[in-house]
């Protein structure tokens, strides 16, 4: 079993790789609007799926959390066009309060390393 934890912090590794499967923590995005935040979200989640030699082709799960439902529709116009066609991964959205008072969008991923 091997266990890579990558840019370790006192809480938490933004990026964990266990064997052949790539763990993200949350990841948030900037901007004004939820559809800025969304895209700079998915952005900082490409550079750490390539920092550990994957991508976006090979998402297992989302978790998606919003800090309102209303945003639902904005988001997922964002992730769709976003993801692959052929590669969704199952995902699961849910709204949360306890996000950063300037966030309304936080994005959690599993990923699977390429075949060698």
């Amino acid at each position: 079993m091997t266990i890579e934890r990558i840019r370790v912090k006192t809480r938490s590794s933004p990026v964990l790789r266990h064997n052949d499967t790539v763990y993200l923590t949350g990841q948030i995005g900037e901007g004004a609007t939820v559809t800025e935040q969304t895209k700079s979200c998915l952005a900082r989640i490409d550079a750490l799926l390539a920092e550990v030699g994957t991508d976006k082709r090979h998402l297992l799960q989302a978790t998606i959390w919003l800090a309102d439902m209303g945003d639902y529709d904005a988001v997922n116009e964002v992730w769709d066009a976003w993801v692959p066609e052929g590669c969704a991964p199952v995902r699961s959205c849910g709204e949360v309060s306890v996000l950063d008072p300037n966030s309304r969008v936080e994005i959690i991923i599993i990923a699977a390393m390429p075949a060698a």
